[in-house]
């Protein structure tokens, strides 16, 4: 197949995402003599529209993943409004070191049935988002390795066909998919309200300079006022992690106890990356 443009098109609050995402895209269409062309969907005014590629389109698409699935705030743009017609395509999500469980396989079924034809996939660690100990300082040398290796395989993949696979490629999960992870304390017991934790600022370190409300993907901080969060919060913490003078946190006990709990678990581990074709 002619492919003329290789498209990353994601969601990254805090760029690990970006990074996996924008790389394999432009390797493959560098290896294809294709164009490369990125699209970002982070911030509520990019996901009014919808997105449609054809056949002579490639397409990368970056996911996080929350909660083991693709973040249930993002799903319905995700299904709904990212569509192809016989489009290859290699979906990729980004994990923060505990598991990425269905996220994978939920994302490529979705594409399937949005037009797409999956040829290749890959589940990569990157830091956390909401610690900066799990998967601290990844994607590393050896995941962009891993990245380049999928890059090359998938660009392979895509010069040998004639026309788009039947069977979309075959991913790590399980089918039907499972719920979303639920935080939990030792116990066993749901963490109280963890779904409801905001951020908070501290007022003497704010410069008020309204970068956390322009960076927030569910529009949900007040520009005015950047210590109101007036709306959902989806965890991304891109308020937290890219505030210059650090004013940005989370103080709910619930949030906090999860992040102990996940640090306690996973921070001494090397989680893999994996790819799939």
């Amino acid at each position: 197949m002619r492919i003329e443009t290789v498209w990353a098109v994601y969601f990254s609050g805090t760029g690990t995402t970006e990074k996996v995402a924008v790389t394999l895209a432009k390797t493959i269409g560098s290896v294809l003599g294709a164009a490369c062309r990125e699209i970002c969907f982070n911030l509520p005014q990019a996901r009014e529209k919808g997105l449609q590629f054809g056949g002579a389109d490639l397409v990368v698409l970056g996911m996080p993943v929350y909660a083991g699935r693709v973040p249930n705030l993002l799903l319905p743009y995700v299904r709904d409004q990212i569509k192809g017609d016989g489009t290859l395509a290699v979906p990729v999500v980004l994990y923060g070191n505990r598991n990425y469980d269905d996220g994978l396989i939920e994302l490529r079924n979705v594409m399937r049935e949005n037009g797409f034809c999956p040829i290749a996939a890959g589940a990569f660690v990157g830091e956390h988002s909401f610690s900066r100990i799990l998967g601290a300082g990844r994607p590393d040398d050896k995941d962009m390795a891993l990245v380049q290796e999928l890059a090359d395989k998938a660009a392979a993949k895509a010069r040998t066909l004639t026309e788009p696979p039947a069977e979309a490629v075959a991913v790590t999960g399980c089918d039907p998919i499972r719920p979303y992870y639920t935080p939990r304390d030792r116990y066993g017991a749901p963490i109280k309200d963890f779904l409801k934790a905001k951020p908070v600022t501290d007022p003497e370190k704010c410069l008020k300079c309204g970068l956390c409300a322009s960076l927030c993907p569910m529009g949900s901080i007040d520009p005015g006022d950047p210590s109101q969060v007036t709306g959902k919060c989806i965890k991304c913490c891109a308020c937290v992690k890219k505030c210059p003078s650090g004013a940005k946190y989370f103080d709910h006990e619930g949030f906090l106890y999860h992040q102990h709990e996940l640090e306690d678990q996973y921070a001494d581990r090397r989680a893999p990356s994996e790819i799939f074709v």
